[in-house]
């Protein structure tokens, strides 16, 4: 019954931004924290941002550090990720992830999500 939304996926020009927004659109759905990940083709799932709800903790993959930001509404469980300073290896499949269980390590962000939405494809052009 828990479904995440991901949207405003599209075509941006290298060094250009991009705003993703996501949210659960379960009435009861409630989660400890939100966040994104990415898969281009031929590579394996990458851990993008996300943010832990209690404390308002955020994580970065390396890939984003510096260039993107992770921020969201836990009322409305809604997450966002602003990507500025794109590149094009930032092509990717860009999903939104949530989890319910505890928080209690990094990893629990980065291999813990327990819901998915099905994606929003980002294509950045040279």
């Amino acid at each position: 019954q828990v479904q995440l939304v991901e949207s405003g996926g599209g075509l941006v020009q290298a060094g250009g931004s991009l705003r993703l927004s996501c949210a659960a659109s379960g009435r009861t759905f409630s989660s400890s924290a939100m966040g994104w990940f990415r898969q281009a083709p031929g590579k394996e799932r990458e851990f993008v941002a996300a943010i832990k709800w209690s404390g308002g903790s955020t994580y970065y993959g390396d890939s984003a550090k510096g260039r993107f930001l992770v921020s969201g509404d836990n009322a409305k469980n809604t997450v966002y990720l602003q990507m500025n300073s794109l590149l094009v290896e930032d092509t990717a499949v860009y999903y939104c992830a949530a989890r319910r269980g505890p928080v209690d390590r990094e990893s629990n962000l980065r291999h813990g999500m327990e819901y998915w939405g099905k994606g929003t494809l980002v294509t950045v052009s040279s």
